[in-house]
């Protein structure tokens, strides 16, 4: 093997040896790709799990490589000689280097310890509100999507893509997930896709728990692709049908049980309750900056990462800024001690598996957990000291097994539900394909309407006393 080529190897963890073509080994080594090493993947998971110190980095090579292989086992991949020729643009292989390119860099805009910072930028919207503006979020889709289409320069992605005949949109809408193949949005987007075949084994690995694994093997053998209306869409043989159950019970059980588990989901929270603060403050970069950095300096966009935030909270709190806010200046202490805010228990805010069809039922249940947690925040404005503090952490997406067969034909944009993108498709040898939610001795089939209601609502050391004094709380 050629020296060069042996160099443009990267050995996973987790698949081995994996190999990159010209394009990636480019965008790899741009300063908007080696960002990426310095985010966590589980945010501050690693407070609970210190294995889980894995990066954004590593799980986007993983993608690529599962999004490579679902390629290859629906016939859809060309040979590694094809892949590798940059001077090939055939067709096929243009298309198979667009789905790795997308898988590559989908989490390309990702924040500050993942997703605990975007919530913050999300709910304090400064260019989604902002005068002329489209209107989009400001997350990480959005930031990945203007990186990949604003730096036609030296270094810059947009640069490379277009160096070898790669169309910045193109790769744009699959990193969105709005791509025109609908087959392309089911590799990358969809109840089982790339994204996450791998952050289940790989997010398993580094924790060192074992809810994320599945049979990759297995599921990867039993892709197929399937055609529609003459549209091509991605199914799983019937075959592997427990195979694609224990995927998405697995993923069900990491969400439920690592994911939304207090014990790292408070510090996620207050993270995000500090950044929200400094934004609004304006002691941290807004979204117009980061912006303006990703086109003006690369270098410094590089520096958007972990390190800077914690950075930034240990300046502002030794500063002085969080002074005049005693609630703000015990979070940061917390944070960077790993001194870890009190879980208000109650039975108003338990755990509790509710029906994805049953719309009044889940408002019923999210209004008492709304009503307890202003029932608190009212008595510690009466009663509590101004250092007191309480952070609400209700659920902003519902944790299902796959989104229930009503909810796919009330949200569906087409006459035909098999052309939806995310939910699965099963396929059988006579050529019948049906949605998973569908198949009579599926297990989903019975669950398919579950969603997991896991409300979490923390409190300062002091604010824990005061409420358990007034018996508000639960032990």
């Amino acid at each position: 093997m050629d020296v060069s080529i042996k160099k443009q190897i990267i050995f996973d963890p987790i698949y081995g040896f994996i190999r990159l073509t010209p394009i990636e080994w480019e965008i790899v080594h741009s300063p908007y790709y080696q960002r990426l090493r310095w985010l966590k993947q589980l945010g501050f998971g690693c407070y609970v799990f210190p294995g889980a110190e894995h990066s954004r980095f590593g799980h986007s090579i993983g993608s690529m490589f599962n999004a490579h292989n679902i390629l290859i086992s629906i016939n859809k991949a060309v040979s590694d000689e094809e892949l590798m020729d940059p001077k090939n643009n055939s067709r096929a292989k243009m298309f198979h280097q667009s789905i790795r390119l997308g898988a590559l860099m989908h989490d390309l805009g990702t924040f500050p310890f993942s997703h605990t910072t975007e919530g913050a930028y999300v709910k304090f919207g400064e260019t989604t509100h902002a005068k002329g503006g489209k209107g989009h979020k400001d997350d990480h889709e959005n930031l990945g999507s203007y990186v990949i289409k604003n730096t036609n320069f030296e270094g810059g992605i947009t640069h490379i893509l277009e160096k070898y005949g790669q169309g910045a949109k193109n790769i744009s809408d699959l990193v969105k997930g709005t791509s025109k193949s609908i087959l392309a949005n089911q590799i990358l987007h969809s109840e089982v896709d790339c994204d996450r075949m791998d952050y289940l084994l790989r997010d398993a690995h580094y924790t060192g728990l074992e809810y994320g694994t599945y049979d990759r093997d297995y599921l990867l053998h039993h892709f197929s692709v399937s055609k529609i209306d003459k549209k091509e869409i991605l199914t799983i043989n019937i075959n592997a049908l427990h195979c694609v159950e224990d995927f998405l019970m697995s993923r069900f059980s990491w969400y439920s049980q690592v994911v939304r588990s207090p014990r790292g989901a408070k510090y996620d929270a207050v993270a995000e309750h500090i950044c929200l603060f400094m934004l609004e403050k304006k002691l941290f970069y807004r979204y117009s900056e980061i912006l303006e950095m990703v086109t003006e300096a690369p270098l410094k966009f590089l520096g958007f990462n972990d390190n800077f935030f914690l950075s930034q909270v240990q300046k502002h709190l030794t500063k002085g800024s969080f002074s005049e806010n005693p609630r703000i200046y015990d979070m940061a202490m917390g944070l960077l001690l790993e001194k870890g805010p009190k879980t208000v228990r109650h039975k108003d805010l338990q755990r509790v598996l509710l029906n994805q069809d049953n719309l009044a039922e889940s408002e019923k249940v999210s209004n008492k957990a709304e009503a307890k947690v202003e029932e608190i925040r009212d008595y510690l404005k009466k009663k509590g000291d101004p250092k007191d503090w309480i952070i609400s952490d209700l659920p902003t997406k519902d944790i299902t097994f796959v989104k229930s067969h009503n909810q796919i034909v009330k949200e569906s944009s087409g006459p035909n539900i098999l052309l939806e993108r995310d939910p699965v498709k099963m396929s059988y040898e006579n050529g019948d394909i049906r949605l998973l939610s569908e198949i009579e001795n599926s297990t989903i089939s019975i669950l398919q309407n579950t969603k997991n209601y896991i409300p979490n609502v923390f409190c300062s050391q002091s604010a824990y006393q005061c409420l358990r004094e007034a018996n508000l709380i639960d032990e």
